[in-house]
């Protein structure tokens, strides 16, 4: 690297920004949107990439080999497609990245080698890692990772709400637009800037609750739907695009998905960050104390933020702690001998089964790691928890049959659930007749 590259790599990512607008991968809609004005709050500008089409497929599969998994093809394409309308001197964009086994880890690598490749090096690349619970990203990182923080949060609250009333609203389209008007009112109070902490926070809460009214007035039909548990990889489950509209299919077919959510890594990234400390010897130590205070502190924010919208997603709450899924999983995936999505992905089915699920779907790309040790995991947990359904749907961008796939899965959900039906009822008469 000759000194001039050298001296620009060296300068504070936020500060190479400047003049540019910083493009954040569809991970989901709800969350690029967000996370975009938690940018904005700092004073950068920032937009979800355009949402993906075929140019994007075509622009990515031009510059992979196909050893590469999906969700890299679609959000490589996303940034060349940003270069392509915006110009290459006018966008930076956001990949972060992680380490261990999977291929996640080598997207801002590879996306610096293509970039060098096609002659544009200078396109800045914003990559935090989960090595330290994506903390890393220079000097406005306590104020944007405060807000970015609330911005997933109120992400996951909306497409929760979302998730939970379309399947059932009686005007077709009432959610979607309660969704579109929910992220407009919160990034409006996220993107401000020169607001205190804490008054951001009450200012987001009180947004919560004009988003719960917003869901609250959306007129819904009384009916009972088999609820379908969606674990899987992060971006191919969260991302519309990559994963067919797989979710929307399923309410098609009568189901309603109870979809996990980013929190979900965000915790297990943070447990992760205490264990390698304490496993280092470094159990007391600022760095310690620092993880464990941001810990603290998101856990409060998080319960402000939901605090709003409890009543409405009564039923659907998440675990209390990643702990909680961390154990489920034990049995059949150790999470001391294994990480990543795969021992999420496990323990969560386990929950959502507790929670009154009739089936599990697992979203993965295909060839990816985590969904294929889960798919051989899947038979034993459904074999242990009364035949509940799970089925693995890969996603590469060529799939043929997702609605006939969806609608096999479905039958068998709702057989799932009959029969779950008559169980309750012939317990219910015998502990009559008991009393």
């Amino acid at each position: 690297m000759n000194k001039a590259a050298k001296i620009f790599q060296e300068i504070p990512a936020i500060d190479r920004l400047r003049g540019r607008t910083l493009l954040i991968p569809r991970m989901s809609d709800e969350g690029a949107t967000t996370f975009a004005a938690a940018f904005r709050s700092i004073g950068v500008a920032a937009m979800p990439v355009l949402p993906p089409n075929d140019r994007t497929l075509e622009l990515g599969g031009r510059y992979t080999s196909g050893d590469e998994c999906y969700p890299e093809k679609i959000t490589l394409g996303d940034f060349l497609r940003g270069i392509e309308v915006l110009g290459a001197d006018k966008v930076a964009f956001f990949m972060p990245t992680a380490d261990g086994p999977c291929r996640f880890g080598q997207y801002a690598p590879y996306l610096r080698k293509v970039l060098r490749e096609l002659g544009h090096e200078d396109v800045p690349v914003l990559a935090p890692t989960s090595t330290n619970s994506y903390d890393g990203i220079g000097q406005h990182a306590g104020e944007l990772i405060r807000t970015s923080w609330r911005a997933l949060l109120a992400a996951d609250i909306i497409r929760k709400l979302r998730l939970r009333y379309r399947p059932y609203e009686i005007h077709k389209g009432d959610a979607d637009q309660a969704t579109e008007d929910a992220l407009a009112e919160t990034c409006a109070v996220l993107e401000r800037r020169g607001i205190h902490q804490k008054q951001k926070l009450l200012e987001l809460a009180a947004a919560m609750g004009r988003v719960a009214e917003r869901f609250r007035a959306i007129r819904i039909r009384n009916e009972r739907r088999p609820l379908i548990g969606v674990v899987g990889e992060i971006f191919c489950r969260l991302s519309t695009f990559s994963n067919e509209e797989v979710i929307r299919k399923i309410e098609e077919h009568g189901g309603e998905c109870w979809l996990s959510d980013i929190a979900e890594w965000v915790w297990y990234t943070n447990r992760e960050q205490i264990r390698k400390l304490t496993e280092a010897g470094k159990k007391y130590t600022l760095t310690m104390l620092k993880a464990r205070l941001k810990n603290t502190i998101q856990q409060k924010e998080e319960h402000a933020l939901y605090e709003p919208v409890r009543g409405l997603l009564k039923g659907r709450e998440e675990p209390h702690s990643v702990a909680e899924i961390l154990q489920r999983s034990l049995p059949y995936l150790p999470h001391y001998g294994t990480m990543g999505e795969m021992v999420l992905s496990v323990g969560k089915a386990v929950y959502l089964y507790e929670k009154g699920a009739c089936g599990i779907a697992e979203i993965s790309p295909f060839t990816c790691m985590n969904g294929i040790v889960c798919e051989a995991i899947y038979p034993r947990i459904s074999a242990d928890h009364d035949g509940i359904p799970i089925r693995t749907f890969y996603f590469d961008g060529t799939q043929k049959s997702v609605d006939q796939d969806v609608g096999i899965f479905m039958e068998l959900a709702k057989n799932y659930m009959r029969k779950q039906a008559r169980r309750q009822a012939t317990r219910g008469r015998r502990e009559t007749e008991t009393r």
